[in-house]
């Protein structure tokens, strides 16, 4: 009788460890502690950066669909990407090419279940595309009359307040002044396409553009122009209350320098001055104002701006998050968010775009690495 205890007592024993062990390899795997991804990166105490998707080869702007599929465009490579957290562990499980052999599609706005693309002559759109990741429909051309010129062609886009597509259309050189009034402008239509027009004048290139959670006010980055040395002129964050301004370019920089060329025969004081000067040749690109509730509470609304960093300063700058706080229409503070691709005079990584996720964190593109970061808080 004892014998026969012994044994079934042995048998429970390994069904209990079996058991366990199954639990174990079934149960769905805990949420990523969050710590740094690579500990060269700094933040704020008690925020934390960790990388939420790998294999997004030139990772530009990003938009969030219906059902929480992240759209992401590319500069070089011709394709857009649609990246899914199906299991809700703050990690990609997936990434589809969606479209591929585009001109540049740089720029993804997302609306009433449509993916916006923008190329450098064109926008289309993919109607219901999260139903058909994995078979894209053929999208639909929405307008195709943009300037075909690949310097500055590239786009951002964003959907405004008012309902109209904002697309930005750069200047096709360094320093120039064109004949073509579309050149150095912030257009917008409608969804479909119709009524275009011109919103703003005198911009370089922006690659960045938010409005502000209560005034409903445009702001955005802009690229100065080149070969003026390592120190000038400046990237600007400009704010544009109101349709018809003119920011200066391409006959003065940074709201004080004439240019050399074109300067001579207008003055500064004719064009909106920036709201601030982001640094010389930084290469301020996307921009975000925080609404969530993730962050502490003194965030909500701050800018946030990625600046993608120079290319030709003898001495490299930029490679970061800054971010602001604007009051009145004012810059009241500009400092340091996340820094750390930038060691000594060699860089790693390019910040370029950044979205709010529904939980409050922050996710940031960069195109030199091909992945994209989620930016969090615990208290």
């Amino acid at each position: 009788m004892v014998l026969k205890i012994v044994k079934n007592m042995h048998f429970l024993g390994i069904t209990a460890l079996f058991c366990a062990l199954q639990l174990l390899m079934c149960s769905p795997a805990p949420a990523p502690t969050e710590v740094n991804s690579d500990p060269r990166l700094k933040l704020p105490p008690g925020f934390a950066i960790s990388v939420f998707a790998k294999d997004v080869p030139g990772a530009r702007q990003m938009a969030l669909g219906n059902k929480g599929t992240i759209f992401v465009g590319n500069r070089g490579g011709g394709k857009v990407y649609a990246v899914c957290d199906e299991n809700g562990d703050h990690l990609a499980d997936k990434v589809w090419v969606i479209a591929k052999g585009l001109n540049s599609p740089n720029g993804v706005a997302f609306r009433d279940g449509s993916l916006y693309v923008a190329e450098i002559s064109r926008i289309l759109r993919f109607d219901q595309i999260e139903d058909h990741l994995v078979d894209p429909p053929s999208p639909v051309v929405v307008y195709d009359k943009f300037p075909t010129d690949k310097m500055h062609g590239w786009k951002y886009i964003a959907f405004g307040p008012d309902g109209k597509l904002y697309v930005p259309v750069g200047a096709p050189c360094n320093i120039c002044n064109p004949e073509e009034e579309i050149y150095s402008t912030i257009t917008r239509m409608d969804p479909n396409g119709s009524n275009p027009e011109i919103f703003a004048h005198g911009i370089r290139n922006t690659v960045g553009f938010s409005w502000h959670p209560e005034t409903k006010e445009l702001w955005f980055t802009d690229n100065g122009r080149d070969w003026l040395g390592d120190d000038a002129p400046n990237d600007e964050l400009n704010h544009a209350p109101q349709a018809g301004m003119h920011f200066g370019y391409p006959f003065c920089h940074q709201g004080d320098t004439p240019d050399p060329e074109f300067g001579d025969a207008q003055s500064c004081d004719k064009y909106v001055k920036p709201a601030q000067k982001l640094g010389p040749h930084v290469a301020a690109l996307g921009v975000l104002f925080y609404t969530g509730s993730m962050f502490p509470a003194e965030y909500r609304n701050r800018l946030l701006i990625a600046q993608h960093g120079s290319w030709n300063r003898s001495t490299p700058i930029g490679y970061r998050v800054m971010m602001i706080e604007t009051e009145g229409g004012k810059v009241q503070n500009y400092q340091p968010f996340v820094t750390g691709w930038l060691q000594g005079s060699s860089a790693w990584g390019r910040p370029v775009a950044l979205l709010q996720l529904p939980d409050g964190s922050v996710l940031l593109s960069d195109d030199e690495q091909g992945l994209i970061y989620r930016i969090t808080y615990q208290k």
